[in-house]
């Protein structure tokens, strides 16, 4: 068997069913390495992922002994990868078939590149918000309060929605659970910064891959189908009483702490 040129990450987290169908569409995709890394989920997933792919050579499953965030799992996965290029994906994201390999051209064809992300799009046809400009203080309490309504223009910005969403061009950030990287590049930015338990780590990557000269281009000619719910919620209140909302407040401030002598 020859070496795969693309190797596939899909990180569980309790949501086996999705991770099931996430990787049956990947299998009808040639020259690749496929692993799901389990983070810790302690229910029923690894048995299900097991269950459905345990004897399959293209699928390697790996087991997190503990929790320690969407980063920590994926640099976790990376650490088995063989492939010149790695695909973070999300067990909600499902790639258009031949998606993976006009990614690879693109980037083989221009080493400029860093990170290429494709579009992402909801079940009911309409853009999800994937492609940003780095962000400030301001941005992050805009979209949860008054603030939006108040500074539209500003918001406006920062989610770039004055963004050709059907063209190809270069941007500072991509969410971070559906791209492709170099995996020489990803080593030598040391992965995720895993300080980031979940939040923000994607931002913080972007900014390093951009800070060695690298692009960030978002290529919508490969279009990812996605789901909308937002883990953090949506309203300001969530970020208080929601588990997820609170983590998204610590990663923020760690990645503003982190990034201060940059004037963020």
């Amino acid at each position: 068997m020859s070496k795969p040129s693309i190797s596939v990450l899909i990180l569980n987290y309790r949501n086996p069913k999705a991770t099931v169908a996430c990787v049956n569409q990947f299998l009808e995709e040639e020259g690749i390495e496929i692993f799901v890394i389990d983070n810790h989920s302690e229910d029923d997933s690894i048995g299900v992922i097991r269950n459905h792919f345990g004897s399959n050579e293209r699928v390697r499953i790996i087991e997190t002994p503990s929790n320690r965030g969407f980063g920590a799992g994926y640099n976790a996965g990376v650490s088995y990868a063989s492939g010149e290029y790695i695909f973070v994906n999300n067990p909600d994201k499902l790639m258009q078939s031949g998606g993976l390999q006009t990614l690879m051209q693109q980037m083989e064809t221009d080493s400029s590149i860093g990170i290429i992300a494709p579009k992402l799009l909801h079940g009911d046809g309409t853009h999800r918000q994937s492609i940003r400009r780095f962000p400030r203080i301001v941005d992050i309490l805009s979209r949860r309060s008054v603030l939006g309504k108040l500074c539209p223009k500003a918001l406006s910005q920062y989610l770039m929605l004055d963004a050709d969403r059907d063209s190809t061009q270069d941007v500072e950030w991509v969410v971070g659970g559906c791209f492709m990287i170099r995996r020489d590049l990803f080593t030598e930015l040391g992965g995720f910064d895993e300080r980031f338990f979940l939040f923000f780590e994607d931002t913080d990557l972007c900014r390093r891959v951009r800070s060695l000269g690298k692009r960030i281009v978002y290529f919508p000619s490969v279009t990812v189908a996605d789901k909308r719910d937002r883990l953090s919620g949506q309203s300001f209140w969530d970020l208080i009483f929601k588990k997820t909302g609170r983590i998204h407040i610590l990663s923020a401030f760690r990645y503003f702490w982190k990034w201060r002598r940059d004037g963020v």
